[in-house]
């Protein structure tokens, strides 16, 4: 069982050359995962988890609805957004400039077998994040994510999460709001969940700007610990 866990810090990147880089990595591990069974290969299969921010764009999962889009396509283009159907659970989101965003791609049989544990662990991992900006974050019934001020009229979202799962590999992953401009999501539902706010930390602390760096490693500090890995940092050149 492999708990390490290659890291790369990607910057910002377009959204649809981030998912074919995720897509070319998951392939990679499923293959090797496929080998050991045909073949009793042996073969060690790898962990990664991105890091990255995104120009404007719009998301939509496979079970999503598009009517939770508000804008045409003309307004997509003006405002400078994309849109994207893709391959992970969830409706629609939305990710720019101001989010840290994390994909997990990892081999859960180097870890635990269980998607719902593992989506848990996510959760954990932002709520103890928040905890360290004195932010009480708290899971919403029946809905993935995590949230502020739950059970009241004042109920907000601050980190949303879709992923995909397939032979125990993930990709996708979280966008948490950091120093987000929340105007981009008015022209949505987030998440197909009507009368359901959006914040972001800057306007919770009351802060202009949040240190983005000091809030990625506290994230990948309590992702650690709740997966018992170890991170090894690694550049990448990601092929447009």
């Amino acid at each position: 069982m492999n708990k390490q866990i290659t890291l790369q810090e990607l910057g910002q990147r377009d959204y649809k050359e981030i998912w074919e880089y995720q897509e070319a990595l998951f392939q990679g591990i499923v293959d090797a995962k496929v080998r050991n069974r045909r073949e009793d290969a042996n073969l060690e299969t790898p962990n990664y988890f991105l890091l990255v921010e995104h120009p404007h764009v719009y998301t939509l999962g496979k079970s999503g609805d598009v009517s939770n889009l508000l804008i045409t396509e003309t307004q997509l283009e003006e405002k400078g957004a994309k849109f994207y159907k893709v391959n992970r659970g969830g409706d629609i989101t939305y990710h720019g400039p101001g989010q840290v965003v994390g994909y997990p791609i990892l081999d859960l049989e180097n870890f635990f077998t269980d998607i719902h544990k593992y989506l848990r662990f996510l959760e954990e991992m932002v709520i103890l994040t928040l905890e360290e900006y004195d932010l009480k974050a708290e899971r919403s019934p029946g809905e993935t994510g995590v949230w502020l001020d739950v059970g009241t009229p004042f109920a907000r979202k601050i980190c949303a999460m879709g992923v995909r799962a397939s032979r125990w590999v993930t990709m996708h992953g979280f966008a948490l709001n950091v120093n987000a401009d929340l105007g981009y999501f008015d022209h949505m539902i987030p998440c197909g969940i009507k009368g359901k706010a959006v914040t972001s930390l800057n306007v919770e602390l009351g802060m202009q700007k949040v240190n983005e760096n000091d809030v990625k490693e506290k994230l990948l500090k309590h992702f650690s610990k709740l997966f018992e890995s170890t991170f090894i940092l690694e550049s990448a050149s990601v092929e447009s």
